[in-house]
């Protein structure tokens, strides 16, 4: 693997190469691992509780409006992430010198990692 992230054009390299997906492909997978994260359930189902006010007939309007609160302020933190990562993937992609460093230090954790593991007793 080392050797692949060296090589120019090997299975790990990185390069400048646009691939186009549409973007409700892209939303669903997002919106796939989302909900299929357990520690979202949890979150819900341990923390959420003890904000509620005890009254058990509005407990599941309640629920629902801390959820809501919830998915905005997450939806509004992931439209920046996505802005800085656009930023910040335009800024890499454009520069060949910190593609080429970015695919050496791929190169020294591999190596790295096939050490270590070379060190290893059975």
């Amino acid at each position: 693997l080392a050797w692949q992230a060296l090589r120019s054009g090997g299975a790990l390299a990185v390069s400048s190469k646009r691939t186009s997906q549409p973007g409700w492909k892209i939303a669903w997978r997002g919106a796939l691992i989302n909900i299929l994260n357990p520690k979202l359930s949890v979150f819900f189902l341990a923390l959420l509780p003890p904000f509620l006010s005890g009254n058990p007939a509005s407990a599941t309007l309640e629920m629902s409006v801390l959820g809501l609160v919830f998915m905005v302020m997450t939806f509004a933190i992931f439209v920046l992430y996505g802005l800085f990562a656009a930023q910040a993937r335009t800024y890499l992609l454009n520069s060949e010198r910190v593609l080429k460093w970015l695919n050496r230090g791929f190169a020294a954790v591999f190596a790295g990692l096939a050490a270590r593991l070379a060190m290893e007793r059975a």
